[in-house]
């Protein structure tokens, strides 16, 4: 009788184990990368996870890039970085259509698992991708499309997983990553630099660089799978699977940098009148002070009143700095006030202290705030010193 169960256990887990690894290789597994889009959302590319059933025909995509445009206070919380995303699931057919219509080159890396690391990734996915799970916290650099991807890949393969990373990496910080994305956008680099404290010029390891979907596609190139038989790539083969000509992102005359020094030869130009006229034209001043006092009311609210970890210690609140709202006021009333000429010493300090901490590398500003850093100083410099005069002229009038 006991033979009888030894041979039934015997047939049963080997018709188990015959139908568990049959299953899996009938999975091909790979990652999907997607050139960058033109929209300040898809500027940095985007990767997902393709799982074919070849038994089936289903043709299944992975995407932790997702999240409702119908959310309640969607922009509120997008700002505040309290937005879920969600890994979402798709077929190939419905995933693809998108980057065919925006014209956006997609690849695709097969990855070489074994029977048993398949079944793990279809696993971990199904089970991250239940109502209960599927929802996360979005953070640009440390949890994203693509590094959710990633770590999926760590979790499952273990050690397991060589990166096998450059013995001699160029050294980048993040704010030099993104740069190589909008450097074409110039009003989107502008928006990122005035937005992004001096946290991003941390430099990047080669495994943070992989929060770009183009870097996770390279790092997955040089990877291997070793300790489970002959150590082979982690990529057994690549293809294209959508290829455009290569999109012309001619510049346009209207950016920053030739808007910033137009404004700052403009008010060097009133500068000179005013000197020469013995007047102040505050309602430049005005008009510039206000503007700066807006961007840095955005900035404070970035820093302090926000979940984003990227905007803290954004040293554009020097020139930028709400507080020039107040001078504002100040400059519009009709009798001199004492306090408006310290204020302009402050401004005056604050801005040549940003100057300084650019210098020394403390963090990197937007190229084209140069010349608006130099009106500052010079506007201060001006009101400080002819202000008061000027106020008293219009009042014995």
């Amino acid at each position: 009788m006991k033979s009888v169960f030894k041979k039934l256990f015997l047939t049963y887990t080997f018709i188990y184990t015959f139908s568990f690894f049959a299953q899996a290789e009938s999975y091909q597994i790979s990652l999907l990368t997607c050139d960058p889009g033109d929209e300040i959302y898809s500027v940095f590319g985007h990767s997902a996870i393709r799982i074919i059933d070849q038994e089936t025909g289903e043709d299944i995509v992975y995407n932790y890039g997702t999240f409702d445009f119908n959310a309640p206070y969607f922009v509120v919380k997008f700002t505040q970085r309290t937005l879920d995303y969600m890994l979402s699931v798709t077929t190939f057919d419905r995933f693809i259509y998108e980057y065919q219509y925006f014209q956006r080159n997609v690849r695709e890396q097969v990855l070489d698992l074994n029977e048993e690391q398949k079944l793990e990734v279809i696993k971990f996915l199904k089970i991250n991708s239940l109502p209960e799970n599927k929802l996360y916290r979005y953070d640009f650099f440390y949890d994203n499309c693509a590094t959710r991807i990633r770590d999926l890949f760590e979790e499952v393969l273990g050690k397991q997983l060589k990166w096998n990373e450059i013995n001699d990496p160029e050294e980048k910080s993040f704010r030099d990553l993104i740069d190589e994305y909008v450097y074409p956008l110039p009003w989107y680099d502008l928006g990122i630099d005035l937005a992004l404290g001096s946290v991003i010029d941390a430099k990047a390891s080669e495994r943070e660089k992989q929060f770009l979907p183009d870097y996770m596609e390279m790092a997955f190139e040089r990877a291997s799978i070793e300790g489970d038989g002959p150590t082979r790539p982690l990529v057994k083969s690549q293809r294209v699977i959508l290829e455009f000509p290569e999109r012309n992102l001619s510049g346009s005359l209207f950016n920053p940098y030739l808007i910033m020094w137009l404004i700052a030869i403009i008010f060097m130009v009133i500068t000179y009148l005013g000197y020469k006229r013995k007047r102040l034209f505050v309602g430049f001043d005005v008009t510039l002070f206000g503007a700066l006092g807006l961007i840095g009311l955005l900035v404070a609210v970035l820093w302090f009143l926000t979940f984003h970890s990227q905007t803290k210690w954004n040293w554009n609140i020097l020139w930028a700095f709400p507080g020039h709202l107040v001078l504002v006021y100040g400059l519009l009333k009709k009798n001199a006030s004492a306090w408006v000429r310290k204020y302009l010493m402050f401004a005056l300090i604050m801005a040549d202290a940003a100057v300084v901490f650019w210098i020394l590398g403390w963090q990197s500003f937007h190229p084209s705030l140069i010349p608006i850093m130099l009106v500052i100083i010079l506007r201060t410099n001006f009101l400080y010193y002819n202000y008061e005069k000027s106020k008293s002229s219009i009042k014995l009038k």
